[in-house]
């Protein structure tokens, strides 16, 4: 009486075989990723120390460590976040919360998804005559750190546009209804419920930020630049009218530029690249997981 149809057999058959698909086009994903880092890390473990993180480059960068190009990209990421987040949140409220659906709303959102895809040596040219040239900033953290926000707002609006439209218009109108102003639903209910989905767009841009090579070369970054060891000096030791050190422009000085560097010491630069690209983004989708969990809906 209660036994399947073959009707429904054949169902749960097709989801069986779907969700094995899609599984095994995950693992096409995930294992070469995983190949991909173990060996890394096995090429570079011979170098993998405290010291190699902690020493500035010595003898020509042919020894020593990478702290002087951690540090630095370490100041790139969260100097361009600081820039570029305000901004593309801000703009992303203003499209999806006060403007109109007219020919100038639909020319900004035409130029946002344009900016996406100019190529990094675009921006890295622009950035150049913009901010190092016609504003006088020098080849400097700053001048670098507005390039690279101008490469990131586009995803970063992009995101908070789709997180803001996800929240139920159902929760604004109930605040409407009680008396709030549009901006007062915005602060304490839609940004509060959509925070979530607005970082991804942020985390989606911390690994473009410290892998990108050609912006900063032109507008900011040096071969060499030693930091203190030690001391407050050893943690922000780049002033913004400064050039600076970057991890993914260190990495390339070693592959292409320095003789005698052991490929150990190569490894373990692109690793200390990896583990920290890890780290930041992995402190932002902690803070993400933790709204999500405290969301309302």
């Amino acid at each position: 009486m209660f036994s399947s149809t073959p009707r429904e057999k054949r169902r749960r058959k097709i989801e069986r075989i779907a969700a094995v698909t899609c599984f095994l086009f995950t693992m096409l994903l995930v294992v070469p990723v995983l190949a991909i880092l173990t060996y890394l890390v096995v090429r570079a473990w011979p170098a993998l120390s405290l010291d190699f993180i902690l020493e500035n480059p010595q003898n020509l960068m042919q020894s020593g460590g990478i702290w002087a190009p951690l540090v630095g990209t370490f100041c790139l990421v969260w100097l361009t976040l600081a820039i570029s987040a305000p901004i593309g949140i801000l703009a992303g409220i203003y499209l999806n919360e006060y403007a109109r659906d007219n020919w100038f709303t639909r020319v900004v959102s035409l130029a946002v998804v344009n900016l996406a895809g100019v190529p990094s040596i675009v921006h890295a040219l622009f950035g150049f005559g913009a901010f190092v040239l016609t504003l006088g900033m020098g080849k400097s953290l700053l001048a670098a750190s507005c390039t690279m926000s101008v490469m990131t707002l586009p995803v970063i609006i992009t995101s908070t546009r789709e997180a803001l439209a996800a929240v139920p218009i159902s929760f604004r109108m109930a605040c409407w209804n009680m008396g709030a102003t549009r901006w007062q639903t915005i602060r304490t209910i839609v940004l509060p419920n959509s925070m979530s989905g607005i970082l991804t767009g942020v985390i989606l841009q911390i690994s473009r930020t410290a892998g990108e090579t050609a912006p900063i070369l032109f507008t900011g970054v040096v071969f060499y630049a030693p930091v203190a060891e030690s001391g407050f000096a050893s943690i922000l030791p780049y002033s913004v009218d400064q050039p600076f050190m970057a991890m993914s422009m260190h990495l390339f000085t070693l592959m292409t530029q320095v003789r005698g560097v052991s490929e150990e010491m190569q490894y373990a630069t692109a690793v200390a690249l990896v583990g920290l690209i890890l780290l930041i983004s992995g402190g932002a989708i902690g803070l993400r997981t933790w709204l999500r969990n405290h969301r309302r809906w």
